[in-house]
């Protein structure tokens, strides 16, 4: 056999373990996590417009 290349016979001799009823996999409950979050942003609205302003202004001397 060459480089790369495999036994086809080999194919039908695999076995697969697809046992879908068993209790080994992960319950999605187990790490569920309540909070909340809070940004505190430190601009006024109109500063960030004028933020917002001033770059497209720059992006469009470019």
């Amino acid at each position: 056999m060459g480089f790369g290349s495999y036994d086809e016979s080999e194919q039908d001799n695999q076995e697969y373990d697809a046992d879908l009823d068993d209790d080994t996999g992960v319950s999605t409950e187990e790490n569920s996590h309540e909070g909340s979050v809070d940004f505190e942003i430190g601009a006024s609205n109109d500063e960030l417009l004028d933020r917002l302003k001033d770059i497209k202004d720059d992006e469009n001397e470019a």
